[in-house]
Formats: C-alpha cells, sequence, structure tokens
C-alpha cells in the first residue's frame, strides 16, 4: 500500500519578529500559546491544526517579498465573527474588511503580523 497524505497538520508562519507577532494572535485574537515549544518559534494551542509563528527558515528572505503568504488563503474559526471584527477595528487593525455572508458564517479579512492577509468566519 502506498503513503497518502491525510491533510494538514501544522501551520506555521514566518515572520521577522516572533514576540510581536505571537502577541497580537494573543492579545487581539485571544489564542493561548500551547505548552514548551522550539526556542525559535511560539506555537498556539489550536485545535484541531495546531498553528505558530516562527522565524524565518534558512533561504527564507521575508525583506524580498511584497506580501508574505500571498497566494495562500489561511482561515481562522472564532464563535463570533462580528465582535472579533469590531475588537480588531477598535485595536487599529490594518485593513479590516467589511463583515460578509458566507457558506461558513460572517466572514471579514485583515492584514496581520507582517503583512499576511488572514480571514476569519464564525458566529
Amino acid at each position: 500500500m502506498s503513503a497518502t497524505v491525510e491533510g494538514p497538520d501544522f501551520v506555521a508562519l514566518q515572520v521577522r519578529d516572533v514576540p510581536a507577532a505571537a502577541a497580537f494572535f494573543e492579545e487581539e485574537l485571544g489564542l493561548r500559546r500551547a505548552p514548551g515549544g522550539p526556542d525559535h518559534a511560539v506555537v498556539f494551542a489550536t485545535t484541531p491544526i495546531p498553528f505558530a509563528v516562527r522565524e524565518p527558515l534558512p533561504g527564507v528572505d521575508l525583506d524580498d517579498v511584497a506580501r508574505p503568504g500571498l497566494g495562500v488563503a489561511l482561515w481562522l474559526r472564532t464563535t463570533d465573527a462580528p465582535a472579533l471584527r469590531e475588537r480588531l477595528v477598535a485595536a487599529g487593525t490594518e485593513d479590516v474588511s467589511p463583515l460578509q455572508d458566507s457558506p461558513f458564517g460572517p466572514t471579514f479579512s485583515f492584514t496581520g503580523p507582517e503583512g499576511y492577509r488572514l480571514t476569519v468566519h464564525g458566529g
């Protein structure tokens, strides 16, 4: 029997400033750190897929890209998209889009740490 892939198992954003990016995800989105973790990353206790911010991998120059993650859609689930959107707007988060209806519930996007475009849905 040949090996197959079951699906995504871990997601990490490569960032220049790990402490600042981790603080954003903790303070603005309410994520909580998982116990332990490597020195070069902050891993959050997200389910069903662990999520982290980490130092760039060898050979990755984030200063050489116009927008990190271009072409990748990263969606985060919440229990209350409208309330989270209002909290991000009040905190001065960059480029928060209007709330829209979607097959996944209320949805909006925003520019997160270091220019990553993130989408939130649910609630």
